[in-house]
């Protein structure tokens, strides 16, 4: 009687330290490591409590690989199309073009075929102080100047040749020679809805960002890219010129998206001076 007595003690002992420890197991829930650092006391920090261990949540190997992996083919569809982007090419219906007359040989040339195969009536120079001038002096001494030299010599009609130059050099001479043609069309009561502009590949998006800027939206600007025979463009990055080219004209492009110009007065808010185009004097 007593031995069974004593194994029901036993076994009872047993089955409520068996249900204590099962109670007592879930209901700490916490990881084994939090509970190690209560348990340890003042492990958890270190130099009077500046600095803690605390638990965090990180990428695995393979989710770090599949971020690597659309990084870069992002890098590579950049790479891809920023040329193309920058370097663009939209033609407008239009009877003016425009040739900035700072623009390589090649590009003139190729602005002096554009006018003689296009339904074009005049072709405008633009451009400031040369350089090295150290400023204005005349406006035979600007790049507006020279450009209209160098149209008259691949074969453009003096007579339909117009010359706008600025009076500004250095920053901003885009913006300018785009201001400048637009104080000229008011100051001569020349009436333009369209006209297209001539510049050297991946300019080409900044230029149009600015002339549409200093001409305002009721002006339709068209843009002709003349492509740099330097390198080739669908592998730009394999030549310095081309890697210069696009890096510069990038972050020139987003610097003049990113920062305000003020345009000019609108063509009704100044008088006009004459209406007769002026002689270029070549």
């Amino acid at each position: 009687m007593q031995n069974r007595k004593r194994r029901r003690w036993i076994v009872g002992t047993t089955a409520t330290g068996a249900i204590r420890a099962g109670v007592f197991s879930q209901s700490d829930t916490r990881p084994v490591a939090c509970r190690r650092m209560t348990s340890s006391g003042n492990r958890s920090q270190k130099l009077g409590g500046i600095i803690r261990l605390k638990q965090r949540w990180g990428l695995s190997w393979h989710a770090r690989l599949f971020v690597i992996s659309v990084m870069l083919l992002a890098i590579y569809a950049v790479v891809l199309n920023v040329h193309p982007f920058l370097a663009m090419t939209h033609r407008a219906n239009a009877k003016i073009l425009v040739v900035e007359g700072w623009i390589d040989e090649y590009a003139i040339r190729a602005g002096a075929d554009e006018f003689k195969t296009g339904d074009y009536e005049h072709i405008i120079t633009t451009g400031g102080p040369v350089a090295g001038s150290g400023g204005y002096t005349n406006d035979y001494n600007t790049f507006a100047s020279v450009g209209a030299r160098r149209l008259k010599a691949a074969g453009v009609a003096e007579e339909s040749m117009l010359m706008v130059p600025s009076h500004v050099i250095g920053r901003d001479r885009t913006y300018s020679s785009a201001i400048a043609l637009r104080r000229w069309l008011l100051d001569h009561n020349m009436p333009l809805q369209s006209f297209n502009v001539v510049t050297v590949d991946a300019h080409a998006r900044r230029t149009r960002l600015l002339f549409q800027k200093a001409l305002g939206n009721d002006v339709r600007v068209g843009i002709i890219s003349i492509p740099n025979p330097d390198y080739d463009a669908k592998h730009w990055w394999r030549y310095s010129e081309g890697v210069r080219e696009v890096i510069g004209e990038g972050i020139a492009y987003t610097y003049a998206k990113v920062f305000s110009y003020q345009s000019e007065p609108s063509l009704e808010e100044r008088p006009a001076k004459s209406s007769s185009l002026p002689d270029t004097g070549q």
